[in-house]
């Protein structure tokens, strides 16, 4: 790190004493990792909203085809598309409850133990040291930490 911890980061952020750059670099890939988890997270719980307002619309959608007349085609698609399983014997709440419980907790368990193990539990000190490499010292907007802010 290039700074003095009087303007660099602040102390949840600076490398403890003795860790080498190889585990700070694997520290971040593995930081890395678990964010592009967090996004497909995400996109997962987007995928299990908008599944399930489809479906809701979609039965809408049959009550209007009953109420125009259509009773043969809102029956089929009632019987066979309203409530249907999105894969085999689930619909997306499962998905997501087994996707969070069988991998993600397990992902984000694993990154924190190995930040506990070789780094005093501190997050995101990659990021922090390439921001130190990357800012402009003492200028505005390139503040080290919010309370730098004048």
């Amino acid at each position: 790190m290039n700074s003095s911890p009087a303007n660099g980061p602040d102390f949840a952020h600076q490398r403890p004493e003795g860790l080498d750059d190889a585990t700070v670099t694997a520290l971040g890939k593995l930081s890395e990792a678990l964010e592009v988890v967090e996004h497909a997270r995400g996109l997962l719980y987007g995928f299990h909203r908008l599944t399930g307002t489809a479906d809701l619309a979609l039965g809408e959608a049959v009550d209007l085809l009953r109420e125009a007349g259509h009773d043969d085609i809102a029956d089929s698609i009632d019987r066979e598309i309203v409530g249907r399983n999105v894969l085999e014997g689930r619909w997306t709440f499962q998905i997501v409850e087994d996707y969070d419980d069988n991998y993600y907790t397990a992902f984000k368990d694993a990154e924190r133990s190995a930040r506990t193990q070789l780094a005093d539990g501190k997050r995101h000190l990659f990021e922090a040291e390439m921001k130190e490499d990357r800012r402009t010292p003492h200028a505005r907007h390139h503040e080290a930490r919010p309370a730098d802010a004048s």
